[in-house]
């Protein structure tokens, strides 16, 4: 049982306490609880209402962010409200580097070296990117915005070109998946390899991990065999 789902509550509920301090104080925390659910059901709608009436540019805006895996309305909107325009940033470079999410530099002379991301940037907009972009780890669902009984998306920004679907169903293979997001150490590496291409906004040359591999293993054992011959 995951804690704070709804069985977990219905669980906590029914527990009781024969002294009377230790329930007291179990009932004021179930309240407290109840009461912040409440208030952020409460935002969440006013959230909703403020989109209904921003203009027509900011409201395709959202439909498109959301059109991301990890992105509803609430994280869009936190995004458009802490980048402000997206068009004022030229390059990804620009972006990512406002969003603090590019690798640190240690480089002199001919020597490269680039270490973890610098935090220096807007941190709400990389706390939401972040959270966002771990949704990737994951098989593509469909989620709550789309019916359970005949798989229409109810929601216009997640629907596959010219279709009722929803856009998950239509996904990669999980082999082809798999290819693409192996030996990368973090969701953030498409951001970090894009901040730090070139002026030719090539992307640079992703490092794999160190694997275990046969045929370079033979390759060492007729080196090591012909330096003994040598010998």
């Amino acid at each position: 049982m995951k804690a704070w789902t709804s069985p977990y509550m219905a669980w906590v509920r029914q527990v009781q306490f024969t002294q009377m301090a230790r329930e007291a104080t179990m009932l004021d925390y179930l309240h407290e609880v109840d009461h912040m659910g409440e208030r952020v059901k409460r935002l969440e709608q006013a959230i909703t209402e403020a989109v209904k009436l921003a203009t027509p540019a900011v409201q395709e805006v959202v439909k498109g962010l959301q059109a991301l895996r990890g992105i509803a309305e609430i994280s869009a909107v936190t995004i458009i409200a802490e980048l402000g325009s997206i068009t004022r940033f030229d390059t990804p470079r620009q972006l990512m580097g406002y969003s603090g999410a590019v690798p640190s530099e240690d480089s002199s002379g001919k020597r490269t070296r680039r270490g973890s991301i610098t935090k220096t940037g807007n941190a709400h907009l990389r706390r939401i990117v972040v959270e966002a972009a771990w949704s990737y780890r994951y098989r593509p669902a469909i989620g709550p915005d789309c019916a359970s009984d005949k798989r229409e998306c109810r929601n216009p920004s997640r629907r596959s070109p010219g279709t009722h679907r929803c856009g998950s169903r239509n996904a990669m293979p999980g082999w082809r998946r798999r290819a693409r997001t192996r030996g990368r150490s973090s969701p953030l590496w498409d951001a970090n390899c894009w901040a730090s291409s070139g002026p030719s906004g090539s992307r640079r040359k992703r490092q794999s991990r160190s694997r275990w591999r046969p045929d370079k293993v033979q390759e060492q054992k007729q080196r090591q065999k012909q330096k003994l011959s040598k010998e």
